[in-house]
């Protein structure tokens, strides 16, 4: 006896049978047992739905004999009877399925509606089964809307389409619809595991879980890959074969690429693209189940009980979902799919995928993990809200004609002999509007806020802050100083003179400079800008030949496109001196784009708080209930 495939071997016999149809099975139920029976249905739905399967369990369940010959109309057919038996083996006479794809035209369906006119031979029913209905042509439709209006008693028609929306209105208003659901995957997996135990057959669980995601929602389409899967793996389904039969991707090599994003490290993420272009693996497969995982990392952080126990990779959802934060899962997802859709328009698959996945790390912050908030939240909206917030609370504090000098003590005192600033320093205070120290060639900065205490290393530490109108009491002054004293790791000397001005000194040997200053004067683009901007200065070192410049970056694709050279050249273009830059990557707080962030914060609190005071806006608070919508506040920006 020849092989019978599996979609055919276990088609469902009847409704009890039916897999994930609930909602039809249970109206169509219900309009048996009751006999209120319409005489059209429409079954829409994608392929391997059942949309076939039910019309032959409906024909059955109208024309079942019993098995004693006495039966009637019913929602449980026998199985055993003629008519039964005959649906099944496709014989039954009375019983015509059509396929309007290849009868489509006026005349076959004028030859099927004289057929109607007739009595079934053995039957109760005359059905009519008409696949794919939507290929008819306008014609044929018009043929056969008066008698689908009001057919013979003994004739039921049932239409099935995938594609509903080309069948003409006429015909959807004589029919009663029925939508078939796609498959769920749950459904899928228990169908196959219960198909596969009466066959026989060694499986393992993972692996009906991807030929059901491999189906799409299509239980046909499931039978005919576990067909291919017993073949390829000899008779067992095993992960690894199906894996390899459907070019599927091992979902270790999707939580290596995000291990590579939340650690920073590009080159571990190109080298998972470069074994995964080993395998062969289908690019826009391997970015479609990237983005599955991003989606059920989202879960686990918003709903954390709607995963499945059972997922295979849980363990690692839960920890990823732990080292990002939702919002960047939420950028990712979009990255991804972006990328799946112009992976066509790449000069080739892998350069598309790569640039995706580049795309990605170059919007990855750097993370502490655990507590999903960023170590560099300095350079973004942690920054704008902490320093916004120091900034207008050191400028309720401090009055508007005070300066703050803050220098490191040395027991020995200045050595002697100290030297006048060179040019190249002359040229950095000229730029920051300052006036040479006295202090080894120091740069006395503008007004910065708040002063921040001195490290062992003798870093400078500061922020750019606009200077207050109003005339406050100056006891607070003494009061933040006091507290630079406390926090600071060295002993200090403190002074307070004429203009808004903290500057924490340095020795001989390094130069303290006011970094996002300088920063503003350089004329660059691109990524050369970016590394300026977001890059923290750690230390100046100038001797007779050269100044170095040392950095710190937050992440390592600021480097990229000789951006560090740019850089370096523009600096010794504008001191007139030779640049040399080294760069290491950390957590950034002093840059540009933080002081920016920080000053814009500061000017959108105050408008806010102007506007909250204007007697007007009080008036019709007070007057009519009125409310100022959260964040449509916009500060005025002057040069």
């Amino acid at each position: 006896m020849s092989y019978q495939v599996l979609a055919r071997k276990y088609r469902p016999k009847n409704f009890d049978s039916l897999v994930g149809q609930d909602h039809v099975v249970r109206a169509l139920t219900h309009a048996l047992e009751n006999k209120r029976l319409h005489h059209a249905y429409l079954f829409t739905g994608t392929r391997g739905v059942g949309k076939t399967t039910l019309s032959r369990i409906l024909a059955k369940s109208l024309n079942c004999q019993g098995v004693d010959g006495q039966g009637d109309i019913t929602a449980h057919p026998c199985g055993r009877c003629d008519a039964c038996t005959s649906i099944d083996a496709g014989r039954f006479v009375d019983y015509i399925e059509m396929d309007a794809a290849s009868n489509r035209g006026v005349d076959e369906m004028a030859q099927l509606l004289e057929q109607a006119i007739y009595a079934p031979s053995n039957a109760r029913f005359k059905v009519y089964m008409i696949d794919e209905v939507h290929m008819l042509t306008s014609h044929a439709f018009n043929a056969m809307l008066k008698t689908l209006e009001e057919p013979p008693e003994h004739v039921k028609f049932i239409l099935a389409t995938t594609d509903p929306q080309k069948i003409p209105v006429t015909v959807l208003s004589r029919c009663l619809q029925f939508n078939l659901k796609q498959m769920p995957p749950g459904h899928i997996v228990s169908h196959l595991e219960n198909i596969l135990a009466q066959e026989q057959i060694s499986f393992d669980t993972p692996a009906l879980r991807l030929l059901a995601q491999g189906a799409q929602g299509s239980m046909r389409d499931a039978l005919s890959l576990t067909d291919q899967a017993i073949a390829y793996s000899a008779g067992k389904v095993t992960l690894e074969a199906v894996q390899g039969m459907l070019g599927a991707l091992d979902h270790t090599y999707l939580v290596r690429l995000m291990d590579a994003l939340a650690a920073q490290d590009g080159a571990s993420l190109l080298a998972v693209a470069d074994d995964m272009a080993a395998r062969s693996l289908s690019w826009s497969a391997a970015l479609q189940d990237l983005g599955t995982l991003l989606n059920r990392i989202a879960i686990a952080q918003a709903v954390p009980a709607a995963l499945p126990d059972d997922l295979p990779e849980l363990e690692d959802i839960q920890r990823l979902a732990a080292q990002f934060s939702a919002e960047d899962v939420q950028l990712f997802y979009q990255i991804v799919v972006h990328g799946r859709q112009e992976l066509g328009l790449a000069p080739d698959e892998y350069a598309g995928f790569t640039m995706t996945l580049l795309r990605m790390l170059a919007f990855t912050p750097l993370y502490s993990g655990g507590d999903n908030k960023p170590q560099s939240m300095p350079a973004s909206a942690k920054s704008v809200a902490a320093l916004a917030k120091t900034s207008t609370a050191a400028k309720a504090s401090i009055p508007a004609a005070a300066t703050v000098v803050v220098s490191k003590v040395n027991d020995s005192s200045a050595p002697a002999g100290t030297k006048a600033p060179s040019p190249a320093m002359a040229a950095l205070a000229a730029a920051r509007g300052g006036k040479t120290s006295k202090l080894s060639g120091e740069l006395a900065s503008d007004p910065i806020s708040p002063p921040f205490p001195v490290t062992s290393d003798s870093r400078v530490s500061s922020a750019t802050h606009s200077q207050k109108k109003t005339e406050l009491n100056s006891a607070p002054v003494k009061t933040i100083v006091d507290e630079v004293v406390e926090q600071s790791a060295v002993p200090i000397n403190v002074t307070v003179s004429s203009s808004l001005t903290a500057t924490m000194a340095t020795t001989n040997a390094t130069t303290a400079i006011d970094w996002p200053v300088i920063v503003t004067k350089l004329e660059l683009r691109g990524v050369a800008h970016q590394l300026a901007t977001q890059s923290e200065l750690l230390r100046v070192h100038e001797d007779d030949v050269v100044i170095k410049i040392d950095l710190r970056i937050p992440v390592d694709t600021l480097l990229s496109a000789g951006s560090t050279e740019k850089l370096a050249t523009a600096l010794t273009g504008y001191l007139h001196k030779k640049v040399s830059i080294t760069t290491e990557i950390g957590v950034v707080r002093q840059t540009a784009h933080a002081a920016t962030l920080a000053e814009q914060a500061d000017r959108l609190q105050q408008a806010e708080q102007t506007l909250e005071n204007d007697p007007f806006v009080q008036t019709l608070k007070r007057e009519f209930g009125a409310t100022i919508v959260p964040g449509s506040v916009r500060p005025i920006l002057f040069d």
